[in-house]
């Protein structure tokens, strides 16, 4: 049997085989930290990138064009609902967010990882158009009262919206069956470290592992 030649198949080596990427998305009710674990993960992981939303709403202090969202007006957005360059959009405290296609898809095929930070809805939209390629992680707070309590603390919102955001979270939290994986947020550092070991078990398997085939024939040659 003839061994692998891994210097003339430098793509098919078995540290690097080819792969598809894949869609991750987070979801969790306002506070319930998807929002900082995916920034963790940003931080430390080169292979994923954030998918960057489309949004009506005004950029918060610190936001920048382009980077944290693509900000449009409504009527560009409504534009762009009509000729479907979304993957998935939704309208939330009175603004609209949607998920702009653009190079997603042929990405996708040279195994770049995509992380959405979206909602119930959104996530649904997205699965029924790319089953798959998506993974759905939800990430639930350890209480409800530990929920509100983090929404306080961030100072940015009076108490009508609090309560909004409140009534909204437990919406969210009913369609927890909904996702691949639940992780509860007790502890930031042990829900971020969970969520890397979902996107590294994910990203080897075998279905997504397009250079398999080549080096497996390679192995039986």
């Amino acid at each position: 049997m003839a061994s692998l030649d891994t210097a003339a198949h430098p793509s098919q080596t078995a540290d690097q085989l080819a792969r598809r990427g894949l869609l991750f998305i987070l979801s969790s009710p306002s506070g319930a930290g998807k929002t900082t674990i995916s920034r963790m993960l940003l931080d430390a992981d080169e292979e994923i990138k954030l998918s960057v939303s489309a949004t009506t709403r005004p950029p918060r202090a610190g936001e920048i064009d382009g980077v944290h969202y693509h900000f449009v007006d409504q009527a560009e957005f409504d534009r762009m609902v009509e000729e479907d360059d979304f993957y998935e959009w939704a309208q939330v405290f009175g603004h609209c967010y949607g998920t702009p296609k653009g190079h997603i898809r042929a990405a996708l095929k040279d195994g770049q990882d995509f992380l959405f930070d979206i909602d119930w809805q959104g996530t649904q939209q997205l699965y029924q158009k790319d089953q798959q390629d998506v993974v759905r992680v939800f990430i639930l707070p350890p209480s409800i009262a530990e929920l509100r309590r983090r929404l306080e603390s961030r100072a940015t919102d009076d108490a009508t919206v609090i309560d909004a955001r409140m009534e909204r979270a437990r919406a969210e939290i009913s369609h927890w069956d909904a996702y691949d994986y639940v992780v509860i947020n007790e502890d930031v550092s042990t829900c971020f470290a969970k969520v890397r070991e979902i996107l590294h078990a994910e990203r080897v398997k075998r279905q997504r592992q397009t250079g398999l085939i080549p080096f497996v024939r390679e192995l039986m040659s």
